[in-house]
């Protein structure tokens, strides 16, 4: 088994002799075969290949197979954002009458799609502390509940997940923990080593690294036993009447979950990643484990000059001793976190806009997790959905100011912060 750096380089698309060296663009909705047998037998599942790049793209499968050798898992779909990965990877084993476990401080956008949204399709979601001990959050917990939802860093929280504790509680009830790590990436994190069944990143970040093309991933451990349970996963052990009666988990064994994900979801919704996006995405993960490096490094000198300004209330960054997250941090992430830092200012919100509006080098922009530093008051804007008492639930101060630091010099980032703070 390859390093992860040399993962990121090798994996994937694989030239033969004389094929292309660097990952070709399959920029086609088509593919053309010989006879019109094969083309049925694909339509059945009966063969491997492609048809329409609305279900699927060998641009796609390259780079998701090398976000799946990243992560550890068995099979992985690139889609067109991480929320429609987060969607699927919720929605491929849970339908109206269901029921989610979910962590109350991830991503103002995903608390939005599983607590909205997907309550209108009939879904319902219980949002826990993930702090709370392990017998707190077994209250939470239905006899139809499928799945617990949660991020390895929450976004902007900063909550580090106690990954083992939160599997340990999803399987004594029989259901999957999936975890967005998107923060973290696989360069910092492997879930799966901890007891996760699915992994979901939002790629647009740290994956692409250069905010140049939307996309999301679904990774999929291989370790669930959905035929262990077949009365709760009716939808991967039971007939798939659109598919002439396939079972999933008796065709497919442990690639049942991504087959149906794919052949299904992205069948019937379309929620595909370009294939431009896809060959943009692997460029930025051949530099991934080098930039993580950077961003880690600089965003703990980043916290700890902020931690030392007379007009900074609070610093959390899990990467400082004095955090409450720290020893988990070393546990699951022990070659560093990710490259965002949250804090307040004395003057509370309205000096945060006014620092903000200050910076020179620093854009204020609704990204994060890319090269250049960027900040974003999330109160104003990504959470902005969410009522104070949300709020609150979310880890997000109203003067919470979310830090993303890029890979600049560190100097030169420390000194616009430095000239903003006045």
């Amino acid at each position: 088994m390859y390093k992860k750096e040399t993962i990121c380089i090798q994996s994937g698309w694989k030239p033969k002799n004389g094929e292309a060296r660097v990952l070709p663009i399959y920029q086609s909705t088509t593919f053309k075969y010989e006879s019109s047998e094969q083309m049925g037998r694909l339509f059945d599942l009966e063969e491997s290949g492609y048809f329409y790049s609305r279900l699927q793209n060998p641009t796609n499968d390259f780079v998701a197979q090398k976000i799946c050798e990243l992560e550890g898992g068995v099979a992985a779909m690139l889609t067109s954002s991480g929320q429609a990965a987060n969607h699927y990877a919720v929605f491929n084993i849970c339908e109206a009458g269901d029921h989610v476990v979910m962590s109350s401080t991830v991503y103002g956008g995903s608390f939005n799609l599983i607590t909205c949204t997907m309550k209108k399709m009939g879904i319902e979601c219980t949002v826990v502390d993930p702090d709370l001990p392990a017998e707190e959050l077994e209250k939470a917990f239905r006899e139809n509940t499928k799945c617990v939802f949660a991020e390895t860093i929450a976004n902007p929280a900063l909550v580090v997940l106690d990954i083992e504790k939160f599997a340990a509680l999803a399987h004594a009830h029989h259901v999957p923990l999936i975890v967005d790590n998107t923060f973290a990436t696989p360069v910092n994190c492997n879930p799966f080593k901890w007891g996760a069944d699915i992994v979901t990143h939002s790629t647009t970040k740290y994956m692409d690294g250069h905010a140049m093309a939307v996309g999301g991933c679904i990774v999929d451990s291989g370790n669930f036993d959905w035929a262990a349970y077949p009365e709760k996963f009716p939808g991967l052990c039971t007939p798939d009447e659109s598919y002439h009666g396939i079972v999933y988990t008796e065709k497919f064994g442990k690639a049942a979950y991504i087959t149906k994900a794919t052949s299904q979801l992205m069948r019937d919704l379309g929620s595909i990643q370009s294939p431009q996006n896809a060959f943009l995405l692997n460029v930025g993960l051949e530099t991934l484990p080098l930039r993580m490096e950077r961003h880690c490094y600089n965003a703990l000198k980043c916290a700890e000059f902020l931690q030392n300004h007379e007009k900074v209330a609070w610093v959390n960054y899990p990467g400082l001793a004095e955090n409450k997250y720290y020893e988990l941090a070393k546990k699951y992430m022990p070659d560093g976190t990710c490259g965002v830092i949250s804090f307040g200012l004395k003057g509370g919100r309205e000096a945060a806009a006014e620092m903000m509006d200050r910076l020179k080098l620093a854009a204020i922009v609704t990204h994060v997790a890319d090269a250049r530093t960027s900040v974003l008051h999330p109160a104003s804007h990504t959470h902005r959905q969410m009522n104070d008492e949300q709020l609150k639930e979310a880890g997000v101060a109203p003067d919470l100011i979310r830090l993303s630091v890029g890979i600049e010099h560190i100097d030169d980032i420390i000194a616009d912060l430095a000239q903003a703070l006045i």
